[in-house]
């Protein structure tokens, strides 16, 4: 009888927060949907595309429009199925089974998982206080000859950013690759892209559904020098990127006003919750630490994080609890509201 090999019995399915019909904040999507003329730009693309055709391996368009949106060179963009494929595909190229690699902790879960896959020794390293310290970092990546640091900035699960100086220096210290998920950069001002040229082991992640309401075209990017993007490129499957998300991508990056207009409601959404959430807390003193992050998402440190995630679902509001933190996204006002309505309710219940 056939059984599973052990990696793959250690691994459970993603598991999504069930609660059809709910206010849906757990995911950290934006809440914003497509303009119309993007919407009606993809229809009409319908009509003319060759679906016997294979889609262009090399996403020419798709990265020339990232890299003139964020102002990089276009030959140091890589487009990709999503930021976890990338995930996948610099594991299992970048590192060799039984190399070590880091992770600064709480953070996405997909980075284990991508190393546990690839074979790899893993070395978690925890953060006080929630932040991470670059010099611990730098000392155990290099003591332990970690080949691959991967984490977050600003972080998921925590909201923190790491400064940019604070970045360079553990870039820098550190002698093995690392990968710098910038999935939530967009609501930061700490970002190394434009840099990548500057240090030879530095890849950069970036996503289209967190702040250009993307998430089910499933578009990601690598940023690096070339002779890492060139391995990514070749590591990688090679018509990995559908025809329709490349045109649809392409036309929202080609279209900075829009993307601008998109950023600025959801940073309006974010202050809106970050206040409501600010005033329970004056009404309940030492029941949540709301950690001052810079994300599309807000994250509370409380004792009973995950006994109030399953009481919001059971009265219609869907939030994550994941690392330790209850981890609510930024949505529209309607949703903030019956997000911070419950919460009272539920901190008032249980004073």
């Amino acid at each position: 009888m056939y059984e599973l090999n052990e990696k793959l019995r250690a691994l459970s399915p993603y598991a999504p927060v069930d609660g059809p019909g709910c206010v849906r904040l757990d995911a950290n999507e934006s809440f914003l949907p497509l303009p119309g003329e993007i919407i009606a730009a993809a229809k009409a693309a319908i009509d003319e595309m060759e679906f016997n055709r294979y889609p262009d391996p090399a996403a020419v368009e798709l990265c020339r429009a990232f890299g003139e949106y964020y102002n990089v060179d276009p030959g140091h963009v890589v487009a990709s199925n999503g930021s976890d494929e990338l995930i996948s595909v610099i594991f299992s190229g970048f590192l060799m089974g039984g190399e070590a690699f880091a992770t600064l902790e709480p953070d996405f879960s997909m980075y284990v998982q991508g190393g546990h896959l690839a074979e790899g020794r893993h070395i978690a390293l925890e953060k006080p206080g929630w932040a991470i310290d670059v010099d611990q970092v730098i000392d155990t990546c290099n003591r332990e000859e970690v080949r691959l640091l991967i984490f977050s900035n600003p972080c998921n699960p925590t909201s923190l950013v790491l400064r940019r100086e604070q970045t360079r220096r553990l870039v820098r210290g550190v002698k093995g690759l690392v990968v710098l998920d910038e999935a939530y950069m967009d609501f930061s001002r700490e970002s190394l892209l434009g840099e990548e040229e500057d240090f030879d082991n530095l890849i950069i992640l970036r996503t289209c559904s967190k702040a250009m309401g993307m998430a089910a075209l499933r578009l990601g990017f690598a940023v690096a020098r070339p002779e890492l993007a060139k391995a990514i490129r070749a590591a990688k499957s090679p018509y990995n990127v559908n025809s329709l998300s490349q045109i649809l991508g392409t036309a929202v990056l080609s279209r900075p006003e829009l993307l601008r207009e998109a950023l600025g409601r959801i940073m309006i959404s974010r202050k809106a919750l970050l206040g409501g959430l600010a005033e329970i807390g004056a009404k309940h003193p030492g029941r949540f630490l709301l950690l001052p992050g810079e994300t599309n998402f807000a994250a509370l440190d409380m004792e009973d994080g995950r006994e109030v995630q399953q009481e919001l679902l059971r009265r219609g509001v869907a939030v994550r609890y994941t690392g330790g933190l209850l981890r609510v996204t930024c949505g529209a006002p309607e949703e903030n509201r019956a997000f911070l309505t419950k919460f009272a309710e539920i901190l008032e219940e249980t004073r």
